[in-house]
């Protein structure tokens, strides 16, 4: 059995890792080459880079940060944030990355998937789905896609799109229900179970983690391959060893650093 994996997300800015509420508030907390060979010793199987840089300038330090990191770095990364072009996806690519996602650029051109997968490999291509419930209290649930942080609606379908977006060439799907996200009272598990029944490629549970329990639960109940989380790793409130010892004790396989 393929073993679960647990992915620290950092938020860079400018070449270094922030923290804050809904990208309010920002401040600096590190380095990241520092922050994820920290999280690679303790046991994080990949790590995600989320370049939120506003500026031009912003997005070339994050592709030279990419350098930095693949030499600093002994575990997979994706990177994300800002990519919305088959260039912009070569250059963190070329630069050492091991995957990258799309989200919003690739909702605008879903043609854009296969370009990068086509050049690259499938297996080099995440596809970030973020999406809310927008039917009435009482209706059965119609759950539609969101572009620019959850920001912007869209009219695409999160079962139609997740699939559309793995007959395009996306290697994996990483899912955050908006619902869900920065409520801390976990995952949408019957919506990542029904993505696991429903794809062939692995699934990545984003937004709502707030416990060790929460991550089990989406990992053995909610089907997801990798569970995805950011403040309660940065913050210390769990380690990621903790984790995957409950994870052991649940009968989940992981691997143990």
């Amino acid at each position: 059995m393929v073993a679960k994996r647990i992915i620290p997300c950092l938020d860079v800015q400018d070449g270094q890792v922030v923290k804050g509420i809904r990208f309010k508030s920002l401040r600096n907390v590190g380095d990241p080459v520092e922050m994820g060979a920290a999280y690679a010793r303790e046991g994080a199987d990949e790590l995600v880079f989320l370049d939120i840089s506003a500026t031009a300038e912003g997005r070339k330090t994050f592709a030279a940060l990419v350098e930095r990191i693949a030499r600093g770095v002994d575990i997979p990364f994706t990177v994300g944030g800002g990519i919305a072009s088959a260039d912009d996806a070569a250059r963190l690519l070329d630069a050492g990355a091991d995957k990258i996602s799309l989200n919003s650029a690739a909702l605008a051109d879903p043609s854009l998937i296969g370009r990068i997968a086509g050049r690259y490999g499938s297996q080099f291509v995440v596809v970030a789905i973020d999406a809310r419930n927008t039917a009435a209290p009482g209706t059965q649930p119609d759950w539609r896609c969101t572009t620019h942080g959850g920001r912007v609606a869209t009219d695409r379908e999160l079962f139609t799109w997740a699939s559309e977006a793995q007959e395009r060439g996306a290697g994996e799907i990483l899912f955050t229900s908006m619902d869900h996200d920065g409520t801390r009272n976990g995952f949408a598990c019957p919506l990542y179970a029904r993505l696991h029944e429903e794809l062939s490629i692995p699934v990545i549970a984003s937004g709502g983690a707030g416990s060790i329990a929460d991550i089990v639960e989406v990992l053995t109940t909610g089907q997801a391959d990798a569970a995805l989380a950011a403040s309660i790793f940065h913050y210390g409130e769990i380690s990621i060893r903790q984790v995957k010892e409950a994870l052991r004790v649940a009968g989940v396989p992981v691997r143990m650093a």
